[in-house]
């Protein structure tokens, strides 16, 4: 058992949470969750041990191991993805390295009276007890069936880890974590750079073979089948419920409804008492029942309603000049990489004022297909876009485009023109940037932040056909939601690229299926699509036969 004792953290002089106290039990699955700025990240890096609380502690077991997967984060650049996986393993072959070591040591030492050799004995003998009560297992077969399992094919384990992105490194992370078997995983926000097959994976991985586990995560459907414990950080101190994301929310909106109630009660009851001492503080014979009323009020512990994250993202895109009828047409469209087909013989068309979704599994085509439409790649066949169609296109990387070293307000007022220049400020407190935070470098922002400003770039001139690639990266629930009916809006044509279904969820209409070097176009919405392929959610379509 890990024990969270009275922690309290303070910046400049102002509590970001106190006296925090919890327990962290094997089998725990648990969710942490608050609003942006409440301290999850922070808590998870004090539990981590990379950072340390104002006062209390943490208390662990001698050789428990905590393993901890921070939101950003880059692997070195100095091997291959195999064998910086390998690193998981490099306490365990520490270990046998320094117990030859020690052995040796015995062998070819004479002094077998001294302290020092009494001393050997006593280390390799301990050190050999906790390396032979590991479980034997085939490492090389571990580390292929992870990185597999996270969506790496044979063929990379011998690439450079520099040839991949930054998401692709933290899947390196991950899979390092989930090989060392540790006694608690602390993951903030996983699921941002996996695939579907990859989320659910690892959402199998975690309920089957960790021992405990606290997740930061804006994923609600992967929260909910994860979790079994919600602790909430709100206002400085901790909710501990015993049970899912889903039924937290029901719980928490029931508290925050009692704690209003109480707290309108007292206020009925002050102003009551109130009342009474205005009216009877002249009155002699009323003397010692206003003092007694005085005394009441001096006592009163005032009751704190919850906050309400009230920060609400303004979010209307403009609307959309008419296209033709057809924004894009695509016949007989093939694309290759060398010998590798992506797709061939697709053909599609995409009407005006259309919803559309493309799903599959990562490296199916979904991006490669968007990147045929905005004319960044070569191709065989047919790929046009119609008549005064006119692109807004947000990119799967998107946020991670921005110049680090601009400000905020720098970043918008570069591309700003016309009478929109004199509303910038106005713009970005409608996206949630306001006083100091306009000044801030885009480097110090977070994800969510990033995304927001990048959304923004892209609403600042009109469009009629929308490509947004995976935009709900580092969204939180809530901002996910605000960009969700701002989509629904929206009087142009849509494509969404995206895993998630809660977003797609009465937003696309139509479902363009991505497998098997094809395109599959279904006429329904995406439970209709899931109900008619017999799946449960998105994740399931890399088990189905097509």
């Amino acid at each position: 058992m890990i024990s969270v004792d009275a922690v309290s953290v303070e910046f400049n002089g102002s509590a970001l949470f106190s006296n925090i106290t919890f327990n962290i039990n094997e089998n725990d699955r648990i969710a942490l969750m608050g609003k942006n700025g409440a301290g999850k990240s922070t808590l998870l890096k004090i539990i981590a041990g990379v950072n340390k609380p104002t006062r209390g502690k943490v208390s662990t077991p001698k050789d428990a191991v905590i393993a901890y997967l921070p939101q950003h984060l880059l692997t070195a650049d100095d091997a291959t993805v195999f064998e910086e996986a390998s690193k998981a393993f490099s306490k365990i072959n520490g270990m046998k390295k320094r117990i030859d070591d020690l052995n040796h040591q015995l062998e070819t030492r004479t002094d077998y009276e001294s302290d020092d050799y009494a001393k050997i004995i006593e280390e390799v003998s301990e050190l050999s007890e906790k390396f032979y009560s590991i479980e034997e297992i085939n490492y090389d077969a571990e580390i292929e069936k992870t990185l597999m399992g996270l969506g790496f094919l044979r063929s990379d384990f011998t690439r450079p880890t520099s040839e991949f992105s930054g998401g692709w490194r933290m899947r390196i992370e991950l899979a390092k974590i989930l090989l060392q078997k540790p006694d608690l995983i602390l993951l903030d926000e996983p699921t941002n750079h996996l695939d579907i097959e990859s989320v659910q994976w690892l959402e199998e991985f975690l309920k089957t073979n960790a021992k405990a586990v606290i997740v930061i995560s804006h994923d609600k459907t992967f929260v909910d089948n994860l979790t079994n414990r919600t602790i909430e950080v709100t206002m400085g101190r901790i909710y501990d419920y015993k049970t899912n994301y889903s039924h937290y929310l029901q719980l928490r909106k029931e508290r925050r409804e009692q704690q209003q109630k109480q707290f309108d009660d007292q206020a009925k009851q002050i102003a009551d008492i109130q009342q009474f001492i205005e009216r009877f503080k002249g009155t002699y014979s009323k003397t010692l029942q206003v003092q007694s009323r005085v005394k009441m009020l001096e006592k009163i512990e005032i009751v704190e309603v919850d906050e309400v994250d009230s920060s609400a993202l303004n979010l209307k895109f403009p609307p959309a000049p008419r296209s033709g009828n057809y924004p894009v047409i695509i016949d007989s469209l093939t694309k290759k990489y060398g010998d590798h087909t992506v797709f061939a013989d697709v053909s599609l068309t995409i009407a005006r004022g259309e919803k559309i979704a493309f799903v599959g599994k990562n490296g199916e085509g979904k991006s490669t297909l968007v990147k045929a439409i905005m004319g960044e790649i070569d191709f065989a066949g047919k790929c046009q876009l119609g008549h005064g169609a006119l692109i807004g296109y947000f990119a799967q990387n998107q946020a991670s485009l921005l110049d680090g070293e601009l400000t905020v307000f720098e970043t918008i007022d570069q591309i700003a023109q016309g009478d929109i220049r004199s509303k910038i400020k106005d713009i970005l407190g409608a996206f949630m940037f306001s006083g100091d935070a306009i000044d801030k470098k885009v480097k110090m922002l977070s994800g969510g932040e990033k995304t927001r400003l990048a959304m923004i770039k892209l609403l600042l001139q009109p469009v009629n056909l929308l490509i947004l690639d995976e935009p709900t990266n580092h969204l939180d629930i809530k901002t996910k939601d605000i960009l969700k009916d701002a989509l629904k809006a929206f009087d142009g044509t849509l494509i969404l690229v995206s895993h998630d279904r809660d977003f797609l969820d009465g937003l696309a209409t139509k479902v363009f299926e991505f497998g098997n070097k094809r395109v599959r176009e279904h006429f329904e919405d995406i439970n209709g699509f899931l109900r008619n392929k017999k799946l449960e959610n998105l994740r399931e379509i890399e088990r189905s036969v097509s």
